[in-house]
């Protein structure tokens, strides 16, 4: 290995050790007032607070673990959910669920017994009792919202992959069916068949998806989810192959979409949106691992390494990822996701997390 190449791993090494430490730091400063349906204050900032951003994070650090073997990674997976499971879960809906996902992988890895308790209770509340739509698609519920008759693109990183983690990890192929069942019905609502790229949600009051809105964090859970969902679990050969063949067309036309500076913008296909790292570090993060993987042209490389400077370039010297917009509501028109306000958020600093580890990959 070359000086070079050293000196870039050790780069890349030392910025994802400061974005787990600014992760670890994110604070709830009361800039944004989200009480929960249940009257608690939502908290979707701070590292401490069971939701879905924190969820998206502990994710972020457990694939630094799982690729890395950093123990320290481990060790604040452990801490965190001992912490979390004494003080008690909150009430479940989609975004609840994802920090349980980060939760199955810890379990498959080290078999601990006091997790498998917490995720078959769970896993078997969300089959019996979710609120779905009439399509048997899960009803994007949140903590502040029920959301009736909605699918959303986020619900499947945040709710689909855990079921298809744990289901494989504890040999329970009816979760992974219904994972693979949820990718199936949110393509058929939410992907745009002349572009590949995709919309925000779908609505069955109306029948219609919201505002068409190609948002790009949303294209990102589902370029990250699809390749991510082959990793979890085994896919049968059709499944697998449609869903492979959905990404390749989206990270397709997402190049045409890609700004000078390596970055998308909040809206895809609006250049008077701004750029946005969170969705730029996931789809990065899709473009390296599909080329990886042989999926894609040396081009997903290339845009992939780009996008990677441009998620650098975000990283303050605290290890808290700028330019990131604050979690997003479905929108009824396309000026909702161009106000948007920038904020440090947990998704952002892992979906920053999983581009630099999959990087690491790419050093020869």
């Amino acid at each position: 290995m070359g000086t070079d190449t050293l000196s870039l791993r050790d780069d890349l090494q030392s910025k994802i050790s400061l974005i787990v430490t600014g992760l670890r730091n994110l604070r709830d400063e009361g800039q944004f007032n989200e009480p929960n349906l249940d009257g608690t204050a939502g908290d979707y900032v701070s590292f401490d607070s069971w939701e879905w951003p924190q969820g998206v994070g502990l994710y972020g650090i457990a694939q630094l673990w799982l690729q890395t073997g950093d123990d320290q990674a481990r060790e604040i997976l452990e801490n965190w959910y001992e912490k979390q499971l004494k003080q008690g879960l909150p009430s479940q809906n989609v975004n609840t669920t994802a920090p349980m996902l980060a939760l199955s992988l810890l379990w498959q890895q080290t078999r601990d017994p006091r997790w498998k308790p917490v995720l078959d209770d769970w896993a078997n509340r969300l089959i019996e009792e979710a609120p779905r739509t009439v399509s048997g698609g899960f009803q994007h519920d949140v903590s502040d919202k029920i959301n009736n008759g909605e699918l959303w693109d986020d619900t499947l990183f945040m709710l689909a992959l855990f079921l298809a983690s744990y289901g494989q990890g504890a040999g329970r192929p009816e979760l992974v069916d219904e994972a693979k069942f949820q990718f199936l019905v949110h393509t058929h609502y939410l992907c745009e068949p002349e572009t590949g790229l995709w919309f925000h949600g779908w609505t069955f009051d109306g029948n219609h998806n919201f505002a068409r809105a190609r948002w790009a964090r949303g294209n990102s859970w589902i370029s990250a989810g699809i390749l991510d969902l082959i990793d979890l679990a085994e896919l049968d050969p059709a499944t697998r192959r449609f869903l492979l063949w959905v990404v390749k067309a989206q990270l397709t036309s997402l190049l045409e979409y890609q700004c000078e500076s390596g970055a998308w913008r909040t809206l895809v296909d609006d250049p008077s949106s701004y750029e946005e790292i969170s969705a730029t570090s996931a789809i990065g993060y899709a473009l390296l691992k599909g080329y990886r993987l042989g999926l894609g042209p040396e081009s997903w490389k290339d845009a992939g390494d780009k996008a990677l400077q441009a998620v650098l370039r975000n990283i303050d010297a605290d290890g808290v990822v700028q330019q990131v917009s604050y979690g997003t509501r479905m929108g009824h028109d396309l000026q909702f996701y161009k106000d948007i306000p920038l904020h440090p958020t947990g998704y952002g600093q892992s979906m920053a997390l999983l581009c630099l580890v999959e990087a690491l990959n790419h050093i020869n």
